[in-house]
């Protein structure tokens, strides 16, 4: 006995494709964001099931913008976005120029070497630059002591040990230091591609006409990556507004002393699951969420701008 086979008239079949995509995305994109969303104007603690969701309104918004740590927590999130976010492209640009025009052969492998702490766990990176950080054997520590003994830099070097893992002022830093050196070599990859698409006959008209290389890497590489620098910037405003791994393994998930490196992300995780306040949790979500497409749209108008 034959059993009956179905048949999907090729019309049907694009949206057959498509439906494992739509119903994972549904399942774990538009549903979590709606929830959210919903949660955010509920009073709810987990442990007492979903019936006890109580309707507060706006009552969480206002009390996420009348927080003191909602603030500090922002205002740190914001110095980590730009204290690690800015030297990323400063110093990705002109090294990719400089591998793209001085290196050949090995061209892949040293990008390859410069791309490897990207693609490397977060949590190893964070336990690695702990014992780099710390105070009594960490060998950050060992280098400022060397560096102590030279005549000229000597000088400017700490004059003690530096606490970095348990001073306020020095989380931050140490922070942004590990943000950098994580993501400097994905930025060095997007601007290795773009420069690889600028024609080789702009430099050799520039050369012809007696331009120098800092002259070809003013007037012509950097307004031919101006639309790679406006990707990658934006990529570093989203990426540092959500900074959670680094500083949350650093600080033990508590934000440091005098929370002076608790991000935003690392707050709401806290208020989420150590204050049991999942509606407040979600509001401040969506106000992070706001911070995030404000400042992304103004990297696009300022590049707009700039491109007119």
């Amino acid at each position: 006995m034959k059993l009956p086979t179905l048949r999907l008239s090729p019309a049907h079949m694009p949206y057959v494709l498509l439906s494992p995509f739509v119903v994972l995305f549904v399942v774990f994109g538009v549903f979590p964001l709606a929830f959210s969303l919903y949660l955010a104007f509920q009073s709810w603690e987990p442990t007492s099931g979903l019936g006890a969701m109580t309707f507060v309104g706006w009552s969480n918004f206002s009390f996420s913008l009348q927080d003191e740590w909602f603030w500090k927590s922002m205002r740190n999130t914001l110095w980590l976005a730009l204290a690690s976010g800015i030297p990323q492209h400063l110093i990705a640009i002109p090294l990719a120029y400089f591998i793209h025009s001085s290196f050949k052969r090995l061209r892949n492998a040293v990008t390859g070497a410069y791309f490897m702490p990207y693609i490397t766990s977060s949590v190893a990176i964070a336990i690695l630059f702990s014992s780099l950080f710390s105070t009594d054997y960490g060998l950050i520590n060992l280098g400022i002591q060397v560096l102590r003994e030279l005549p000229l830099i000597g000088s400017i070097m700490p004059a003690q040990t530096v606490d970095w893992l348990n001073d306020p002022d020095n989380i931050k830093p140490a922070i942004a230091i590990i943000v950098f050196w994580r993501y400097v070599g994905f930025n060095l990859v997007l601007y290795l591609a773009a420069l690889q698409t600028i024609p080789p006959d702009l430099y050799e008209a520039a050369r012809m006409d007696g331009a120098g290389r800092w002259q070809q890497f003013w007037y012509i590489t950097l307004p031919s990556l101006r639309p790679m620098i406006f990707f990658g910037v934006t990529l570093s405003v989203i990426g540092g507004l959500q900074l959670f791994e680094e500083p949350f393994i650093l600080t033990g998930g508590r934000g440091g002393s005098d929370q002076a490196g608790m991000t935003e992300a690392v707050y709401l995780y806290r208020m989420a699951f150590d204050f049991n306040d999942f509606g407040a949790a979600s509001a401040m979500s969506w106000l992070l969420f706001i911070v995030v497409a404000l400042l992304t749209w103004l990297t696009n108008r300022a590049f707009r701008q700039r491109s007119a």
